[in-house]
């Protein structure tokens, strides 16, 4: 496991991580510092466990909040999916129901031409006496 060097808030902590993932936890680092510095802007010296962990909980506070939001968007995407299926089905049976009345027109419309094209008869032709 990779041992990297962090700074958080003009400290220097030895952390190890996974192998690759370096860049990521002094990012996190980074983050994390850049929070306790507004934070003591903020707040001026109320010591440095405390801005820690406030900057922790303000951290987890946002991380629940957009969890919350994730939620409601995957909730809302599902309801959009099942709402587009719906439309896909009833399309499709549109569809079908146009085809077959389609079908059932030209049938009608072939038996009209079947029926103009045969040769008029004559009153009391093509009886049988």
């Amino acid at each position: 496991m990779p041992i990297i060097n962090v700074t958080i808030d003009g400290r220097s902590y030895r952390m190890s991580c996974g192998a690759g993932e370096e860049a990521h936890l002094a990012s996190l680092a980074e983050t994390f510092g850049t929070r306790i510095g507004e934070m003591r802007k903020g707040f001026g010296e109320i010591g440095d466990m405390r801005l820690q962990v406030m900057a922790a909980l303000t951290i987890a506070d946002e991380l629940l909040e957009v969890r919350g939001r994730l939620a409601a968007l995957e909730a809302e995407t599902a309801q959009l999916r099942a709402a587009t299926e719906a439309a896909e089905r009833a399309r499709s049976d549109d569809a079908a129901r146009a085809a077959a009345g389609i079908g059932h027109a030209a049938e009608r419309i072939g038996k009209l031409a079947d029926a103009l094209s045969a040769p008029a008869r004559r009153p009391g032709e093509g009886r049988e006496s």
